[in-house]
């Protein structure tokens, strides 16, 4: 399954059966369309999302980040206290792109702050201002 969203809250990052660790975090959809009278339509789909792989992706994970998931979708039972057993579908992540990055408040980052954080996580260590062109 391959789809693209917003992320709606700051990903959590869980450790799990020893030294593993999880991503937890939701992903909107939104889907626009015109009824037969021409009105505009709209509907957002919830998906909640665990990544397995790289937990230093969490910290750009942030609320209003744009994101494109590709992964499967697996049922997960639960119980809840007023309706008993239930179900939901999670997407177990196999790859995350980032399209856009924002600031812990989910305001855009500005370009030089952005490209500090992207320096800082791919560990070239340069800023916009080493760049040699």
């Amino acid at each position: 399954m391959l789809f693209t969203g917003r992320v709606t809250a700051n990903a959590e990052c869980k450790a799990v059966k020893g030294d593993k660790q999880v991503i937890n975090f939701t992903v909107a959809i939104n889907q626009r369309w015109k009824n037969k009278a021409g009105e505009k339509q709209e509907k957002t789909t919830f998906i909640d999302c665990a990544y397995w792989r790289n937990s230093g992706i969490a910290e750009y994970l942030t609320k209003g980040a744009v994101v494109e998931i590709q992964g499967w979708m697996e049922a997960q039972a639960y119980q809840s206290q007023t309706k008993g057993l239930q179900a939901r579908l999670i997407c177990t992540c196999d790859t995350i792109k980032l399209f856009s990055l924002t600031t812990q408040t989910g305001q855009k980052a500005d370009k030089k702050e952005t490209a500090k954080e992207v320096a800082g996580a791919t560990g070239t260590g340069k800023d916009e201002d080493d760049l040699p062109f």
